[in-house]
């Protein structure tokens, strides 16, 4: 129980730092940039092997990319 405390505390630690850290990118770019933080963390807390984290870092690089860049295209549709 105390891992599984310690992993969740970690992983919104660096969530948190990821985002600190993105401030400056596009949207497309800071979603990759988190998406893939947070994908390899969960990837590594559920599986706990290197592939669990490269795949989890490859899905989420994905899908955050594909959220920021539709947050992008609604940004340029506003203005």
């Amino acid at each position: 129980m105390k891992t599984l405390q310690f992993r969740s505390l970690l992983l919104a630690g660096a969530a948190i730092t990821a985002l600190s850290f993105t401030g400056c990118a596009t949207k497309t770019q800071t979603g990759a940039a988190v998406g893939a933080g947070t994908g390899a963390l969960l990837g590594q807390v559920i599986g706990g092997n290197t592939g669990s984290t490269l795949a989890g870092a490859a899905i989420g690089g994905l899908a955050g990319a594909a959220i920021g860049n539709n947050e992008e295209k609604k940004d340029r549709r506003r203005y």
